[in-house]
């Protein structure tokens, strides 16, 4: 498996896999198949691919401990961006087409709609994992405030599934869905931390 992840190829495939849903979106509206509301069901359609890429994100860190695979670790950087990606197209469709790129109108949305303040909230947490999520960035930020930072996604995580949540206000099964994910992924985390003992402190030795 370890040496399967580590071929370019498996990555390469990975990259084309992560562009699908894109290239569905873009068939769908090239046949006029996006429904009676084509900016609603393109809205929708991103913020959910934003948030799967939020979770599969999630599921690295999980599935390269248990599964003892380092090389799952080579795709992290990949999905993360993904979903900055998927989350700034979800952004641009509600901005464009829904605001008409009226900055006054989402400057009200964000402060009256808390859904939208949320969403905005969680797009906003992403900027800067996306901006240092390369390596010259880890070297300049040293590993250990770099890792700090890019907790950030947890935050992310969180703030997607509210703003899910509050939006669809009736059908809550997807949101909840996402919700469960979360939890399970970040309560993960949480037990695996406390169950992992904390270094111990080197004892000066006196000369």
């Amino acid at each position: 498996m370890n040496r399967l992840l580590a071929n370019k190829w498996t990555k390469v495939v990975l990259f084309l896999l992560c562009l699908a849903p894109l290239a569905s979106l873009m068939w769908l509206a090239y046949q006029q198949d996006l429904g009676g509301n084509p900016i609603e069901y393109l809205t929708h359609a991103t913020g959910d691919w934003c948030i799967r890429f939020v979770m599969l994100t999630l599921t690295i860190t999980p599935l390269r401990m248990l599964t003892n695979v380092p090389a799952f670790t080579r795709y992290r950087r990949m999905l993360g961006l993904y979903a900055f990606f998927y989350g700034c197209l979800h952004l641009i469709i509600y901005f464009t087409l829904s605001l008409g790129l009226d900055f006054s109108g989402l400057w009200e949305d964000i402060v009256k709609r808390p859904y939208i303040t949320v969403g905005m909230a969680a797009w906003l947490s992403m900027l800067p994992l996306a901006i240092t999520s390369t390596a010259g960035w880890v070297r300049r930020m040293g590993f250990k405030n770099w890792q700090k930072l890019h907790k950030a996604i947890y935050f992310t995580a969180v703030a997607a599934v509210i703003h899910y949540w509050w939006l669809v206000k009736s059908d809550i099964r997807l949101p909840l869905l996402y919700a469960v994910i979360a939890t399970i992924l970040l309560g993960w985390r949480i037990v695996h931390k406390l169950r992992t003992p904390a270094p111990k402190k080197r004892v000066p030795v006196s000369v």
